[in-house]
C-alpha cells in the first residue's frame, strides 16, 4: 500500500529532527520540572501558608498550575513550530518547493507540517505529564486525556499562526506576535491565578481566548472534575479554530507557494 502523500512530508520533518532533537531537550523535559518546581513548589510554598487556597477552590497552588502548564506547553510548542519553521520552509530552505517538486501538493505539503507539529506538541505533552507525575498532581485517571487536550490546544494555535507565517514576506511581525499575543495569553488566561479576580472587562477576554479553554479543560480533566456542558463548550471552541486556521493556512499556503 502506498504511503499517503502527507505523511511523506511528515517523514521528512522527522528526519530532520534526527539532527536537532538534543536541542529540544532542555524545553521538553528540562523546563517542566523548572516551571514545577520554581511557581508551584516555591511560590506555591508562600500561597499555601498564606491561606489563600479558597481562591483557588481548596486546591493547593501546585495542584491549580501543573495542568495548566501542560496547556501553556502545547501552545508554546506549536506557536514556536508554525511561525518561523513556516517561514524557513518558505523563503530560507525553500523546503516546501522542494516538496512541491516531487508528487506531492500544496495540501499535503501543509497537512504533513501540521500533522509533524501535532507530533511535537504530542512528545512535549506527553513529557509533562510524567513530570506532573512525579510531581504528585495527576489525581485522576482522566488525567491521561490531558495528551489528546494538549494537542487540540496546539491546533487551535498552530493553524492560525501557520496561516499567518504564510501570508508574511519576512519574519519581522513575530516577535511582535508573541510579545503582544502569545505571552501575554500566558500570563492572563489563568494559568497562574484564577481569572474570576480579573476586572470584568479582562475577564471576558480572557473567556474568549483559546488558551483559557485549554488551561480549564486541562485543569478539570487532571481533577476528575470536567463535565459533559464544559467539555463541550472547550472543544467545540478549540476545534472551530483550528479548523478556521486550516481553512485559512489552505488560501495562504496556495497564494505564496503557487507564485
Amino acid at each position: 500500500m502506498a504511503t499517503p502523500p502527507m505523511l511523506r512530508a511528515v517523514g521528512y520533518f522527522a528526519h530532520a529532527y534526527r539532527r536537532t532533537w538534543r536541542a529540544s531537550i532542555m524545553t521538553t523535559f528540562v523546563n517542566p520540572v523548572l516551571y514545577l518546581a520554581a511557581m508551584g513548589v516555591g511560590l506555591g510554598s508562600f500561597i499555601n501558608k498564606g491561606g489563600h487556597t479558597a481562591a483557588l477552590g481548596h486546591l493547593s497552588y501546585l495542584q491549580f498550575v501543573a495542568p495548566a502548564l501542560a496547556a501553556t506547553t502545547a501552545a508554546m510548542t506549536a506557536a514556536s513550530e508554525s511561525m518561523f519553521p513556516v517561514m524557513g520552509a518558505i523563503k530560507w530552505t525553500r523546503t516546501y518547493f522542494g516538496m512541491l517538486a516531487t508528487p506531492l501538493r500544496v495540501g499535503d505539503v501543509l497537512a504533513g507540517h501540521l500533522l509533524w507539529i501535532a507530533t511535537r506538541v504530542a512528545t512535549a505533552v506527553s513529557a509533562y505529564l510524567i513530570v506532573m507525575a512525579a510531581f504528585g498532581t495527576t489525581p485522576s485517571i482522566e488525567t491521561l486525556a490531558v495528551l489528546p487536550a494538549g494537542v487540540l490546544v496546539g491546533m487551535a494555535f498552530a493553524a492560525p499562526l501557520a496561516a499567518f507565517a504564510a501570508s508574511q514576506d519576512n519574519e519581522q511581525a513575530f516577535p511582535v506576535v508573541f510579545r503582544l499575543g502569545v505571552i501575554p495569553l500566558f500570563l492572563f488566561s489563568g494559568v497562574f491565578f484564577p481569572v474570576s479576580q480579573l476586572p470584568l472587562a479582562l475577564r471576558v477576554i480572557a473567556y474568549a481566548t483559546p488558551l483559557w479553554h485549554g488551561v480549564d479543560l486541562c485543569r478539570e480533566l487532571t481533577l476528575g472534575r470536567l463535565t459533559a456542558a464544559g467539555a463541550a463548550v472547550h472543544v467545540s471552541y478549540l476545534l472551530v479554530l483550528a479548523a478556521l486556521g486550516l481553512f485559512l493556512a489552505k488560501r495562504t499556503f496556495q497564494a505564496r507557494l503557487r507564485t
